[in-house]
């Protein structure tokens, strides 16, 4: 009999288990592996404990790198517990200027908000781009413009910019049979209904948020440049 049940080896050692029955290098490198996830896990707790607490010392002077490790990987989104979770659905739809041989025409309105939902559903693994760079975008321009469209504060440029980019790349995966010369989005807020044991009265008709044309520019498109030259598929 080579070893008996407990481990223990014919000429009396006893087997070790674990790191311990490593050589002496791996047992280092195994530590300092263990050490290096162990930093991380801490580092990664305490980074989203200062973006969910209230403004401190600590985010004042280091908000913008908390931000960079959270967003947009490790959002807190807290609608779902606050005393007044989100009862919404907010969808963006974007129409396009179309200049071809045939003149100027307007496309329809086409749901942004429903193609990104085409790809994720279904899908064991979706892209974070369909979750959530559409409605980032969105709540972006909204939070730094007023009700009338205009900026309120230095990111309303920035976010002007991004979400006629988000449009666009996705415009650009279509064929209009000519070029896109100005855009327009808007958004169509709906409430949830009520569920049918409650009392409570909501209109579920759609509420529109229309922005303004906006002229297409170079910065507008793709980096590829191939970008507006976009049969109408709908």
């Amino acid at each position: 009999m080579d070893s008996d049940h407990d481990g223990s080896s014919a000429d009396g050692k006893q087997g070790a288990d674990g790191i311990a029955g490593l050589s002496f290098p791996y047992q280092v490198v195994a530590a300092l592996a263990l050490s290096l996830i162990g930093l991380l896990a801490c580092a990664h707790v305490a980074m989203v404990f200062l973006h969910v607490s209230p403004s401190n010392t600590v985010t004042k002077q280091h908000g913008k790198t908390i931000d960079d490790w959270v967003y947009p990987e490790f959002e807190q989104n807290w609608k779902l517990f606050a005393p007044n979770p989100l009862q919404q659905n907010v969808a963006i739809h974007v129409r396009a200027d179309v200049v071809g041989a045939d003149g100027r025409r307007t496309t329809r309105w086409m749901s942004l908000t429903h193609e990104d939902a085409k790809a994720i559903r279904g899908n064991l693994f979706p892209s974070h781009v369909h979750q959530n760079e559409l409605r980032r975008g969105w709540d972006f321009y909204v939070n730094s413009h007023d009700s009338e469209n205009r900026p309120n504060g230095l990111r309303g440029d920035l976010s002007e910019r991004y979400i006629r980019r988000i449009a666009m790349l996705r415009l650009s995966e279509r064929d209009y049979g000519g070029t896109i010369e100005r855009i327009q989005l808007r958004s169509a807020t709906t409430s949830v209904a009520p569920p049918p044991w409650s009392t409570e009265k909501i209109s579920t008709k759609p509420v529109y948020r229309v922005l303004p044309w906006w002229t297409v520019t170079p910065d507008d498109l793709p980096a590829d440049g191939a970008a507006h030259d976009v049969e109408d598929n709908q």
